[in-house]
């Protein structure tokens, strides 16, 4: 283990066909050999470039930051049983509703909302195995698995931060609504976009990524929410400080047969963790993301996390890949064109109910 360095709408009935499921070995470089087969090759393009190109998913049930008291890899048997777990409970979900069952009391409604969500292509997870090993988290460093402590500097940002949400509601204003509601971005797995930088996998459905390469760009395109980066090759020729893309400056190299991507100027609106827990980037945020491909059916994606005045110390990890091959559909995202105004009036609408509830 490296300790340092969907189908939206119609498409619900695609089923992944790759077999070798989350089956990635350690990333070739020149401070890492590639462990698996060592005849293999990755397939160049014609401009004989690494070929990362292709359909690719990374649906995982490990979890982004390690739980209390989990060691770095699960047993085999550990895994199973999670990953058997896992899909006990989504084929107990589709089970009919029995049409004679009384509703749920209006106290039970929200409660039960999200614990009942299921996810259409939840039995397709399985526990992230890197060079075999099914991982606790994806996180890999610090040792511990977890997200590091923040420095002063980055607790009073964060706390600065909270203090301004706290005076409003959720539904205020529309630029307190969640960037996934308005269609900029999607957060997955509570903690980055599924864009990213870091690309983490989104906790639900539609964890596909589309890679399509020239001699000087690589696109990468995420099925959640229609998200597109392009990644310039060559030496880097950064933008202004104040000038900040959604997703940053990306500008990548080869290092043997991994695609290395350092990406600067990430907007300041886009820091970790969800809304609720958000910790705000800083401005010298640096994210190093490396992409190789291990196997005909694998890519390893590897990122570290750099912004010394947020974080106490450098962190990352690694997330397995696996060729997906059927055809992405359109996430048509909407809600932040139309219904806007029925989320912000609905919301008016209960406050004014809540009032007059209120004992005079």
């Amino acid at each position: 283990m490296i300790i340092r360095a969907s189908k939206s709408g119609i498409a619900l009935c695609l089923v992944l066909t790759s077999t070798g499921f989350f089956t990635s070995a350690e990333a070739q470089t020149p401070e890492r050999a590639q462990q698996g087969d060592p005849d293999w090759r990755p397939p160049r393009t014609e401009w004989g470039h690494p070929d990362l190109q292709g359909t690719w998913n990374n649906t995982t049930l490990t979890s982004f930051e390690r739980g209390p008291g989990l060691g770095p890899v699960y047993t085999e048997a550990e895994a199973i049983e999670r990953e058997q777990r896992s899909r006990s409970s989504f084929q107990g979900d589709q089970d009919p509703s029995d049409p004679d069952r009384e509703p749920p009391a209006r106290s039970e409604q929200w409660a039960s909302r999200s614990s009942n969500l299921i996810y259409y292509n939840a039995d397709q997870k399985r526990v992230a195995r890197v060079n075999g090993e099914p991982r606790t988290s994806l996180i890999t460093f610090p040792p511990d698995g977890r997200i590091p402590e923040l420095t002063p500097e980055g607790q009073k940002r964060k706390q600065k931060y909270h203090d301004f949400r706290s005076q409003f509601g959720p539904y205020d204003h529309p630029e307190l609504l969640p960037m996934a509601t308005r269609c900029i971005a999607f957060y997955g797995s509570s903690y980055n976009s599924t864009m990213g930088p870091p690309m983490t996998p989104s906790s639900g459905y539609n964890n596909n990524i589309q890679i399509v390469q020239n001699a000087d760009h690589v696109l990468i395109f995420t099925e959640m929410v229609h998200d597109a980066r392009i990644v310039k090759l060559g030496k880097p020729d950064p933008l202004p400080k104040h000038v900040r893309p959604w997703f940053g400056d990306s500008w990548g190299h080869w290092e043997g047969n991994t695609l290395v991507i350092e990406t600067t100027n990430i907007h300041l609106d886009m820091g970790y963790k969800e809304q609720r827990d958000k910790i705000p980037n800083s401005e010298d945020l640096q994210v190093i993301e490396r992409l190789t491909r291990v196997a005909d059916d694998s890519i390893l994606y590897e990122f570290e996390i750099r912004d010394p005045r947020t974080y106490t110390e450098v962190w990352g990890g690694q997330i397995p890949w696996v060729k997906f091959d059927q055809q992405i559909y359109e996430y048509a995202c909407h809600e932040g064109n139309y219904a806007l105004a029925n989320i912000l009036s609905g919301a008016r609408y209960e406050e004014e109910g809540m009032e007059a509830r209120e004992p005079r």
